[in-house]
Order: C-alpha cells, then structure tokens, then sequence
C-alpha cells in the first residue's frame, strides 16, 4: 500500500512519526510523510523518506487552515494514496476530511491530545468538539495514545470503535550507561554525587517550566537541565523572564542546554526527571526517562499519570504549583537510593508497557487489517 503520513510541523514528523514510517516501509509499504517545511526533516529524508512540504499552521485561523486544506488536496490528488495517516489536534483534522473529498480508501487518525483536553475559551472547545465528532465520521481506523483520550472518544461519541495504542521508544537506545554518564558529567563539569534534574521539553508556559524553576530553588544542591527549545510555530507567552529570574536566583545550579540530538545520553547522566506539564498526550520525554531507569516527577495530567505510579516509579504532583513539585524533588534528590529503586521499576513497567517495536507492529497490524 502506499501511505501518507500527515502531521503539523517537523519536529512533531521526526520524534513522532519516523519510527512509524520505517515500521511500515520495513513492512512492505511504500510511506511518504508531509508537514510544514523544517530543519528537523534532513535526517527523515536522509533516510530514503519522501516528505511533502505542507503549508500547515498551528493556528485556529480560517486562512492559514484553508491555504492547509487546499495544499493537502492538491497532494492527496497527486500522489494517491491508500492510506491517509493524520495525526494532531488541527493537521489530523484537515488530513481526514482532504482525504475524504479526495475518495482515499482508508482513512486513520491518532490523537495525541484532544483541543478540547487543554486550557482554552469554551468557544475553542466547543468547536474541538463539534470537529473531531466530525472528523470522527470519517475516520476509518481511530487510534488514541493514551488510554483517557480513547474513553474520552467513546464517551463523546467521536468514533465508535477508539483503539489506545501508547507511545514507544527503543529500550536499546535509552538505558542506564555509568560510562556515558561519567563522559556527559566530565564534559559540563559536574560532580559525579551532585544530584541532576532534568527536563526534556519544548520551552513552552504549558510544560510547566515556571513551575519548576520556582521548585528549585527549594531544592538545596540540586542542579536543573534544561533540554529543549522553542519552536518557531510555539504560541503563547515567552518564558524569557522566567529563566532570567533562575539565573539570578539558581546561578550555576541552572544549566540551559538548549535543543540537543544526545538526549539519551544526557539522560543517563542525570538523576532525576521532571515534566510538570498542565496537559499532555502521553509525553514521549516520560518513557525515554523511564527507559533511562529515572524516578519521574510529573504532574497528575491525562498521560503522565497513566505512565507514572505514585511513590513507585515517581511522583504524581498536582499541576501549576510549586510547592507540591518541590517537595517531591526533594525527596528524590535527597535519597538516592529510594530514587534508584524508583527508576529500575520504571524501566521494567516501560519495558513492559511502552516497547517501541511492540506499538509500531500493532499499528502497522491495524493499518493492515483495515485494509484487508
């Protein structure tokens, strides 16, 4: 079959969707990819892998999605696929219903965050609503990433027949490596018994960044990495005078990393994890650390709270507030035993529950099985 594999931006296409598209293509299928245009898509087509630049925004506005829309037609028409993949709150939307009027055989979706999940007007999510039910019509093959967003899909009536895949990383790539983590720790000048944090996220408010830095300053000791950076089609308030503020009051104990492609090593020279998001899917940056064998601290959101079990892998905190988060990463900081046992349960239960191969080959099965 040939499959297109539609998604808002680059960065969503090469930590999302790439392990998928080489499942499928290793499966026999021919795969192309489209999004809007981007630095992230070099090594996807590095790899053999077509990628159409789409003028996709993640935007509510009429004329940007329109121009989307059209794009996503004039594709579809060109290349003709059998399979229409989206994927996304907005880029999913416009991928089904272009797929829709373009009369593709099979047409599939995975929601990685309902709009209407996340803070908004009640204008914004009721027009969430009233276009996944929509979409959801349409949809031939509904797949969710995590468990509450497929209940959410039944309980609203958005498909009949919701399938809560999970999320996957690669076991071999992220793990423990006492060698890695006394290399990383040599090269930033960081003492082997200094406890690390780290979060590994887009610099966003909703991640929760304000939040932790705040924490830390009640953490005593403790440095923080930040890994990550803002991406060009990011909205919302800068986090500028947050991480000034850090500066001033964490000094060295605030490291600003920026975008980094060793994230697993990174990883494994830390000690703690932390993700204190106010909404997620189900954070791919959570499986990686657990992978890593790092107690998790997350906030008690949709997804993280599927992933993390309180007071065994990590800590469940609530969202928005500091003090809650601080005293956890206290607790973990300060006994380190109690944060290792943590983390060799956590790598168990996502060795368990979020293999990279086990998720690929049961959506590449359910891709297959529409077909048939």
């Amino acid at each position: 079959m040939k499959i297109l594999e539609i998604t808002n931006v680059d960065f969503s296409l090469r930590q999302f969707l790439f392990p998928l598209m080489k499942a499928l293509r290793a499966a026999g299928h021919e795969v192309q990819g489209a999004c809007a245009e981007g630095p992230h898509l070099a090594p996807v087509r590095a790899d053999g892998f077509v990628v159409h630049a789409v003028p996709m925004a993640r935007s509510l506005s009429p004329v940007a999605q329109l121009r989307a829309f059209v794009a996503l037609i004039r594709l579809i028409r060109q290349e003709k696929p059998d399979v229409v993949h989206g994927h996304m709150p907005i880029s999913g939307i416009l991928a089904r219903f272009a797929a829709r009027l373009c009369g593709v055989r099979i047409i599939a979706y995975t929601c990685h965050g309902f709009l209407f999940n996340q803070p908004g007007s009640l204008a914004r999510r009721i027009l969430s609503v009233v276009l996944e039910w929509a979409a959801g019509r349409i949809t031939d093959l509904y797949m969710t990433v995590s468990v509450e967003e497929a209940r959410d899909a039944r309980r609203l009536h958005l498909n009949a027949h919701p399938v809560a895949i999970g999320n996957g990383r690669d076991p071999r790539c992220y793990h423990a490596n006492p060698l890695v983590r006394a290399r990383i720790r040599r090269e930033l000048g960081v003492p082997e018994d200094r406890p690390v944090v780290i979060v590994v996220s887009r610099l966003v408010r909703h991640k929760g960044h304000p939040e932790l830095l705040r924490a830390m300053e009640d953490v005593p000791g403790a440095e923080l990495w930040v890994v990550g950076e803002r991406l060009p089609s990011d909205h919302g308030d800068a986090l500028g005078p947050a991480f000034d503020r850090a500066r001033q009051l964490l000094g060295p104990r605030l490291r600003m990393l920026g975008y980094r492609e060793d994230v697993p090593d990174l990883l494994a020279a830390a000690d703690v994890f932390a993700l204190p998001s106010h909404f997620e899917g189900l954070p791919m940056s959570v499986i990686e650390a657990m992978l890593t064998e790092l107690p998790v601290v997350a906030t008690d959101v949709r997804g993280p709270r599927e992933q993390v079990v309180d007071g065994q892998t990590g800590f469940l905190v609530p969202p928005g507030l500091s003090a809650p988060l601080a005293r956890a990463l206290r607790t973990v900081t300060q006994d380190l035993p109690l944060a290792r046992a943590m983390g060799e349960r956590g790598r168990q239960r996502a060795v368990a529950s979020y293999s990279e191969k086990r998720i690929m080959d049961l959506v590449v099965r359910l891709i297959e099985a529409e077909a048939r």
